[in-house]
């Protein structure tokens, strides 16, 4: 028999009960708490608000006449004379003429009491039988369940019924069966896709000519492109009016089609939308192995064929990408087509007209959800044609560099000349009618157009709450988009905190503009909102400016915080000291490229947003880009111009303080990167 070995007798059983659980200590209760506070700020700011529109979207407004009990005063006694409903049914024409209720709906008592039956009565009684209540306003206060109004004759105008709400899909029924509004899905898909097409083709080539060809003046090309990124898409527009309108210089041109309507909106879109292809594509063609092309060329491949075989399926994802940013921006742009559109709807200006025009909110929810689709469609295969992306630049690849040749090089140089005269020109035409007296009329040159406070759109002080909604958008949004990528890409445990927040973060890129400001409407103006007190703020024009461009900033930092060993946190961890004294003294000084980038991101949207706050602003809090729609409604386009012209100056000066101003003070945080 063989004796027990006394070793494995004295080891202590193990536990049981699963793997050990890593303590959580105070840092990782901190950085939770920034998550749920910066993502109950993302609830609140935008999951509720886009709730609170598709719950107005189903909402359906009918009268409830039989509801309401009414009574004549005869020889000092009360006459039951039946329901409302029963004086509606004995009506020579509809009520409401005959058009379905809303909201806003009112109908006054005197306009279904036949003025014959109550000739000689001194009083009526109107009840309320509904459970609810609210069926009858009186003074602007409404009815209570069971309640009797008691009014005289000459009071009885007063008295109104209003419709009660309930949910159904008959808003949606209406919008499908009216051929105007079904139009304009059609025609939004067509811009979007035409213009596409049209500004991946332009900004592909326009990017091989930078990465493929030994041209010259490479620089300036690239900033060229980049122009656009610097004005509202309102300015295209008003460009092209002058260039081809009615009495345009070269309207000849178009030889005699109309520039508002589908041709302006596609050359409009495809100048606002160029540089955000641009960009992407670039990276891609950027990340090229240089083997690739000498193996085709070893194996005496084409010109042709390499470019068919190596450079289109090495930037293939960056192509997609790029057509899937061009297809949102387009479909969801609202600004273009309200200046050059003409009678062409789409969607974006169809929530315009039903909220604007016509005070149907109800409608105007509905057409927003109905945008909401092919935009969330179009993001969500964005994000999956990222995911499934491959490394093509192994350890090993070499840089490639283009060779020199002559013919291709002057070829590519005449299409990027061609390419930068279209924008500078567009531009230098904007420019021209900001200074020009009268176009055609008197083309004298001066600054009157610059008069902005004798111009319908809120003056100069339109101009100067965008610098404010700017800097507030670019201090506060930087701070809290970087704090919240750094907790949840630096955070330890709490998964699904982290995962939700992810998610949250994702959400802003696939809602349109307009469908925000629309949410924001229905959110924060609501009286038993204990946030209604900012709608029409500063604030609330703050909060959803950072929410809209929060996506972007979202990945920019946390691409940033990836290149970031974990390590950093680790040895803080060890030597006792606390995350937000790393946070300060090593993440923020080795990621600051990052954090400028965000910043003047969100400072050249903010000044050039029009979409997602042309629903909140207030006469005191009226921005450029809304005093440029204001002024373009009134007829006033040179002063629109102007105002343009002022908002690309001011994003083209700030870019150009921001690179001067820190310069240095990247020189000297990160002079580790030379090392």
């Amino acid at each position: 028999m063989t004796a027990p070995n006394p070793a494995v007798a004295l080891q202590p059983a193990r536990p049981s009960s699963g793997p050990i659980k890593a303590k959580v200590s105070r840092d990782d209760w901190m950085m939770r708490g920034l998550i749920m506070v910066i993502g109950l700020y993302l609830l609140i700011t935008l999951a509720f608000p886009l709730y609170a529109m598709m719950s107005r979207s189903v909402e359906v407004y009918d009268f409830r006449f039989d509801a309401v009990m009414i009574e004549f005063e005869e020889d000092g006694q009360w006459i039951d004379k039946g329901s409302a409903a029963d004086w509606v049914e004995r009506l020579s024409q509809p009520i409401n003429n005959g058009l379905l209720p809303t909201a806003r709906t009112r109908i006054a008592a005197s306009e279904f009491l036949l003025k014959s039956e109550r000739q000689g009565i001194d009083a009526f009684r109107f009840t309320d039988t509904t459970e609810e209540g609210g069926t009858l306003l009186y003074d602007g206060n409404l009815t209570e369940s069971g309640q009797t109004l008691e009014v005289g004759r000459g009071d009885l105008s007063r008295v109104f019924l209003r419709p009660m709400p309930q949910l159904g899909a008959r808003n949606y029924q209406i919008y499908f069966q009216t051929p105007t509004l079904r139009l304009s899905i059609v025609n939004s898909l067509f811009i979007a896709s035409l213009t596409t097409i049209i500004t991946v083709s332009l900004a592909f080539f326009f990017a091989y000519a930078l990465t493929r060809s030994c041209m010259p003046f490479k620089g300036l090309f690239r900033v060229i492109a980049l122009v656009p990124i610097l004005v509202p898409s309102l300015l295209p527009g008003i460009g092209l009016v002058y260039l081809f309108g009615n009495q345009g210089m070269i309207k000849e041109m178009l030889m005699g089609e109309s520039i508002y309507g589908p041709i302006g909106i596609v050359i409009a879109s495809v100048f606002y939308t160029f540089p955000h292809a641009l960009i992407i594509i670039l990276v891609a063609l950027s990340i090229a192995d240089a083997r690739l092309y000498e193996a085709a060329i070893a194996l005496r491949a084409s010109k042709l064929k390499t470019f068919f075989t190596v450079t289109l399926p090495g930037a293939r994802y960056g192509l997609v990408s790029a057509a899937f940013v061009v297809f949102n921006l387009v479909i969801t742009d609202f600004g273009v087509p309200k200046v050059i559109g003409g009678q062409y709807n789409v969607l974006a200006l169809d929530i315009y007209k039903q909220v604007v025009g016509q005070q149907n909110f109800e409608m105007g929810a509905v057409v927003s959800v109905v945008l909401l689709f092919p935009a969330v469609l179009a993001f969500a295969i964005d994000r999956s044609m990222q995911r499934r992306q491959v490394a093509l630049l192994s350890a090993r690849a070499v840089p490639y560099s283009p060779k020199k040749s002559r013919l291709f090089d002057l070829s590519m140089f005449g299409y990027c000349t061609l390419v930068g005269l279209f924008i500078m020109g567009l531009l230098a035409v904007c420019q021209y009618a900001a200074l020009v007296k009268f176009y055609p009329y008197n083309l004298e040159l001066g600054l009157k157009n610059y008069q902005f406070g004798r111009m319908d759109g809120g003056g100069w002080g339109s101009y100067l709450n965008s610098i404010r909604l700017a800097l507030y958008t670019s201090i506060f949004g930087t701070a809290v988009v970087f704090i919240g990528a750094y907790v949840v890409e630096k955070g330890r445990g709490f998964q699904f905190g982290r995962s939700s927040f992810q998610f949250l973060a994702m959400m802003p890129m696939a809602v349109p503009g307009m469908v925000l400001g629309l949410a924001y409407v229905f959110f924060f103006n609501d009286p038993d909102n204990p946030l209604n007190a900012l709608y029409g703020s500063m604030t609330i024009l703050v909060i959803c400016t950072i929410t809209h461009f929060y996506t972007v900033s979202h990945l920019t930092a946390v691409t940033a915080l990836k290149q970031m060993d974990a390590e950093f946190e680790s040895v803080s961890a060890s030597l006792k000291q606390p995350f937000y004294r790393t946070f300060a003294r090593v993440t923020v000084p080795v990621c600051l490229p990052a954090i400028l980038d965000i910043s003047i991101y969100l400072f050249v949207n903010a000044m050039t947003t029009v979409s997602a706050v042309v629903f909140l602003y207030s006469p005191d809090t009226t921005l450029a880009s809304i005093a440029m729609l204001n002024m373009d409604d009134a007829g006033d386009i040179a002063p629109a111009a102007a105002m343009g012209m002022m908002i690309f100056y001011t994003n083209a000066c700030v870019r150009l303080m921001h690179a001067g101003l820190t310069h240095g003070l990247i020189g000297k945080t990160q002079a580790w990167r030379r090392a």
